[in-house]
């Protein structure tokens, strides 16, 4: 199972965010401004690749998970829309 950012993938974020690659598989989402909007995790499990979208949360400080998908395309997607 390839955890690698494809072409289609960073198009789904849209011309304002892009991915930072931080390690093998977890990528920062930034946007035009530099500022973090979230990270993207690619994780394996007994049931296949799954890929974690994560928002920061302001308030306490954290990442927060706001879903879990099949494909990095959906998570990355997720990113874009819940801005």
């Amino acid at each position: 199972m390839t955890m690698t950012m494809t072409e289609q993938t960073a198009a789904a974020l849209g011309d304002a965010l892009r991915p930072v690659a931080v390690r093998r598989g977890l990528w920062r989402v930034v946007d035009a401004a530099g500022r973090i909007v979230g990270h993207l995790e690619a994780r394996d499990d007994e049931t296949g690749c799954r890929f974690i979208a994560r928002r920061f949360h302001a308030a306490s400080g954290r990442l927060r998970t706001i879903g879990e998908f099949w494909s990095a395309r959906e998570a990355a997607e997720c990113l874009r829309w819940s801005r």
